[in-house]
């Protein structure tokens, strides 16, 4: 062996001609200002916001070419709204002035400031805000994912799945509609009711409703727990003449037999054929929000409730900064949360997270507190909406002081939620503007 000019050793008898190995080029890491992982709802909407208050730099990671507004799939599934009008190109959504990367997050390294991304690059960041969405959770009810290739499983929950439920409750018109709320943590869980209720209408229009047995598999006692609008859906349940399995999870599909396996607490397990099967699945947390080290499962949770955050981002639920890196922000559906994961809870949260973040950024105290507001339309027929809006505690919190009104089925609301809302979100939402 001879020594190299660096006094290491090499073969004395290494040819001339033999390849040298080609050193690997690390690339000069990119870091951007503010970098936001997920360009749904709460991504943009804080982009927005940090864009117009004069804040440059700031980058979007999102992988879907569209976008596309949640809320409305409840309509495309009850029959009350179209697919395409639920959804935009991504870079037509966009805020003004802020970057799109179109890649999804492979890990995140919070110690460094940095991520890799699905495509293999790896960028920096100052402040991360990690809004990616939950994960639809098919594979935790056996027998569920295979089921949906079949005529008669669907869900209100993608673009695709809500316009096959549109086609399968409007064509149905005797049998068995079996809804499935999932449990929490989930993206607003009660928005499975809302097709249910607009299937039931449509079909007492059509004069088939009482030929057909609906059936509501709920994993709680009421349909949301704030008692003011429980009067109200249960009243539009006994009207429909809704069967309601509470405290009940679906733990098997059978597929072939059209069949629903539901476990109610107390009662053990039944088994409900159906010709209709409206599923609302588990949801999850991205996995490498775990993995960064940015979940709070190494916190003791003292109640099963808390407990069932563990894998979401970990983050203070007043400032929506994380609790260990204070580079590191969170919000909307992937974030720990007091209150109901709805598009309303994220137009406060969006606002309490962009001023503390332009607060820090100028090298200020962050001040803004989220409360812990939310708002649930529910569409509970075809021309009328309940409007259910309240807090982490579950009392009632209305827009208009000491006018608990809209809490009742109410035609104006149905005008606001089906035409105004959209058109607010698409305008004004997505812009930061609201």
């Amino acid at each position: 062996m001879t020594p190299t000019s660096n006094g290491a050793a090499e073969p004395a008898q290494q040819s001339a001609t033999t390849p040298q190995p080609t050193p690997k080029q690390q690339p000069t890491l990119t870091t951007y200002r503010v970098l936001v992982i997920g360009g749904g709802n709460a991504g943009l909407s804080v982009a927005g916001r940090l864009q117009r208050a004069g804040i440059t730099d700031i980058t979007v990671v999102e992988p879907r070419e569209n976008h596309v507004y949640q809320p409305l799939l409840s309509h495309v599934a009850g029959g009350t709204a179209k697919a395409s009008q639920a959804t935009r190109p991504q870079a037509d959504v966009m805020p003004d002035g802020v970057t799109l990367i179109r890649d999804a997050v492979a890990s995140v390294d919070p110690e460094t400031s940095s991520l890799v991304l699905a495509s293999g690059r790896r960028i920096g960041y100052e402040h991360l805000v990690v809004c990616p969405g939950v994960v639809q959770d098919w594979d935790a009810i056996p027998g569920l994912q295979a089921a949906l290739g079949t005529p008669n499983v669907a869900s209100s929950y993608e673009i695709s799945l809500a316009d096959k439920t549109s086609r399968l409750l409007r064509e149905l018109r005797q049998g068995t509609a079996v809804f499935v709320q999932a449990p929490e943590p989930a993206s607003f869980a009660g928005a499975i009711q809302k097709p249910m209720y607009l299937a039931c209408d449509y079909w007492r229009s059509q004069g088939v409703l009482d030929r057909i047995r609906v059936v509501l598999v709920l994993p709680d006692a009421t349909p949301l727990g704030v008692p003011a609008i429980d009067r109200e859906l249960e009243r539009k349940i006994a009207e429909y003449g809704i069967e309601v399995r509470r405290q009940a999870q679906l733990t098997e599909v059978l597929g072939d037999a059209k069949t629903a396996v539901v476990e109610t607490a107390g009662e053990g397990s039944e088994r409900i054929p159906y010709d209709a099967l409206i599923v609302e699945p588990p949801q999850r947390a991205p996995e490498w929000i775990a993995e960064a080290g940015l979940a709070g499962a190494e916190l003791a949770y003292p109640t099963p409730e808390m407990a069932s955050e563990r894998g979401f981002a970990d983050v203070d639920t007043h400032s929506m900064r994380h609790h260990r890196f204070p580079n590191v922000w969170s919000l909307g559906d992937a974030a720990v949360s007091r209150s109901q994961r709805t598009g309303g809870a994220l137009r406060k949260q969006t606002k309490a997270l962009a001023e503390n973040l332009v607060s820090v950024l100028r090298e200020q105290a962050p001040q803004s507190d989220y409360d812990g507001y939310t708002v649930a339309p529910f569409t509970v027929s075809r021309s009328s909406v309940v409007f259910g809006e309240f807090d982490d505690t579950l009392e009632q919190r209305p827009s208009i002081p000491f006018w608990k009104g809209l809490a009742r089925e109410r035609r104006l609301t149905w005008v606001f939620d089906r035409h105004v809302l959209p058109w607010v979100y698409w305008n004004l939402i997505l812009k930061g503007r609201a």
